[in-house]
């Protein structure tokens, strides 16, 4: 982000930090997921824009540090992995992963594999898509949670675009396009049928306002009208595979999703969406869009302002600039503190917005970055 930013002095201060610095020999158990799309990604992306190959080097050194996640007999990974002891293991408190985290991190291991020339890192997450493409699924739809000793869904799990849910199916697309579109056919195939399952099992419309939102399914059967705000990022998944020549009805529905996850915002005192929406499904309901106390929270998450930034950069249209300005300023207003921004614990209440002194990474390290881009009208 400070790059694309131009921030000169700030960038050169971090690529001093972390040539000197960083240090990934730590005892201790990290998130294979986070740390991946979030410190490995973060790397590798910086070297690709800068060339400096003090990126590319910590790359390697991290992705080495991850590599034992995969040693399981299915080739589904371990969700938690010591960088240290090299020794990784089903989180503490279930047996079983996320089963958006093992799909979403095959874009930075084929990264670092095409730049090396070191063919396992791009094996060991082929080989868990090549797996999770032969299981059962729903319409293409699957479970949120994978066994990584057995290599098989948990029966009777949720199905989501939300929560342990979501990026499978924003990677699927993304690594078609990522090979060129050429390569990997199967993953453009399971996107395909996994956006046919939404339209037949998870996509419904409220009574009063006709906004389209995405359900989930209990237990892998009963709907609930709820959604996440990580779902957000699909209007902006469907308009780019709609560019590269999905079809039509993935731009509509990017459409109507895209006027939702703005309608989140909007029916907001601050003008800053809750964690999870629920949307009506009788007529006699007072609201279309509603907010239980537990979810009134913003982690000042991306997914929306990502899903802007696509929008305008495919189509061109002010309006989505726009939109976003409004957002940002409800940030500015409500987030923004002494020395930095912070989660809020109440979005319904202007007045008691309940500041949580939190400020995630991808709040710097997405959230900012796309707003830059969607009011930057320079392409490059």
């Amino acid at each position: 982000t400070m790059y694309i930013m131009g921030l000169e002095d700030e960038f050169a201060e971090a690529r001093k930090w972390i040539s000197e610095s960083l240090n990934f020999n730590i005892n201790r158990d990290v998130n294979l997921f986070e740390v991946t799309i979030r410190v490995l990604g973060g790397l590798l992306s910086t070297y690709h824009l800068s060339g400096d190959k003090i990126f590319l080097k910590k790359s390697i050194e991290l992705t080495n540090r991850l590599l034992p996640s995969f040693l399981t007999l299915s080739g589904i990974p371990y969700s938690d992995v010591n960088l240290a002891t090299l020794t990784a293991h089903a989180p503490k408190w279930e047996p079983d992963s996320s089963t958006s985290e093992v799909t979403s991190l095959q874009m930075e291991f084929r990264d670092i594999s095409r730049i090396t020339n070191v063919s396992l890192y791009e094996r060991v997450v082929q080989r868990v898509n090549e797996k999770v493409h032969i299981l059962e699924k729903d319409k293409g739809l699957i479970p949120i949670f994978i066994n990584a000793d057995t290599g098989n869904f948990r029966k009777f799990a949720t199905i989501s675009l939300g929560a342990r849910g979501d990026s499978y199916y924003e990677y699927l697309l993304k690594q078609w396009i990522q090979t060129g579109r050429r390569e990997n056919d199967f993953l453009l195939t399971d996107y395909l049928r996994s956006i046919d399952g939404i339209f037949s099992k998870l996509l419904k419309r409220t009574p009063k306002d006709n906004h389209v939102y995405i359900g989930e399914l209990i237990d892998g059967k009963n709907f609930k009208p709820k959604m996440d705000h990580l779902t957000c990022y699909l209007p902006g998944a469907l308009l780019l595979g709609h560019h590269f020549g999905l079809p039509d009805s993935h731009m509509l529905l990017a459409r109507d999703l895209l006027d939702t996850c703005y309608q989140t915002y909007m029916k907001q005192p601050t003008k800053l969406a809750p964690e999870i929406s629920y949307f009506a499904v009788g007529a006699n309901e007072d609201l279309d869009i509603y907010v239980k106390p537990n979810d009134a929270h913003n982690l000042l998450r991306p997914e929306f302002i990502e899903s802007l930034y696509y929008f305008y950069a495919l189509t061109g249209n002010h309006t989505y600039q726009d939109m976003g300005w409004i957002i940002f300023q409800a940030f500015e207003r409500h987030a923004k503190v002494t020395h930095g921004y912070t989660s809020i614990g109440n979005v319904k209440n202007i007045f008691n917005t309940r500041p949580l002194d939190l400020m995630e990474t991808f709040w710097l390290g997405e959230t900012l970055k796309y707003f830059y881009l969607l009011f930057s009208d320079n392409p490059k």
